[in-house]
């Protein structure tokens, strides 16, 4: 298979996906529900119509062959990929096992602030050899970042595992002291500077 013909299948292949996805979304409110926030299709709807428009995009310059994947005619898949495809995502399936640690009686995960660093680790170190400061930093930002949007913007609590005791002692207390606030501005105000 050549890079060419793999864009414009895995374009088409995406494009239902993401319509599937829409579709099921719909099924729930997808706009903002007055004093709660968004519906609870909201995310998926609008992420999956995002995905859409990006699929519609590449398929144009697919047709038109723009794109310089769309005017590669050279093999797929060249050697290694294989290898590097799979370890990532063993690499994936681990770290969203270590979300909770299901499986292992009295092991509480590492939850998803520890995993996904470690993850962030070997995807940017091992697979990509960044450099220590890149790494360092994205692993530092990616679990704040998740923080803000699940648990403070979403209010949507995450797996913590091994971690669960210093959030609810030392996080939450901050976050859960600031109910009833409208927007992501006013959390996130209120939790810094206070009630």
């Amino acid at each position: 298979m050549t890079t060419r013909t793999a864009e414009g299948v895995m374009a088409v292949f995406m494009a239902a996906f993401s319509a599937y996805l829409m579709w099921k979304s719909a099924e729930l409110e997808i706009g903002w529900v007055s004093g709660e926030g968004p519906g609870g299709g909201f995310w998926p709807f609008w992420l999956a119509a995002a995905m859409f428009g990006s699929c519609v995009w590449i398929m144009v310059n697919w047709a038109r062959r723009t794109s310089l994947p769309s005017r590669d005619e050279t093999a797929f898949f060249g050697p290694g990929v294989v290898r590097d495809v799979g370890a990532v995502t063993l690499a994936l399936v681990l770290t969203v096992w270590m979300f909770d640690g299901r499986g292992i009686p009295g092991f509480a995960g590492l939850g998803v602030y520890l995993a996904l660093p470690l993850f962030l680790l070997f995807y940017m170190k091992v697979m990509g050899d960044h450099s220590w400061g890149a790494t360092a930093l994205t692993m530092a930002f990616v679990p704040v970042a998740t923080f803000l949007f699940f648990e403070v913007l979403l209010a949507k609590t995450l797996p913590k595992g091994l971690t669960d005791a210093f959030f609810t002692e030392h996080i939450f207390a901050r976050v859960y002291i600031c109910p009833g606030r409208d927007t992501f501005l006013e959390r996130l105000t209120c939790i810094i500077v206070g009630p």
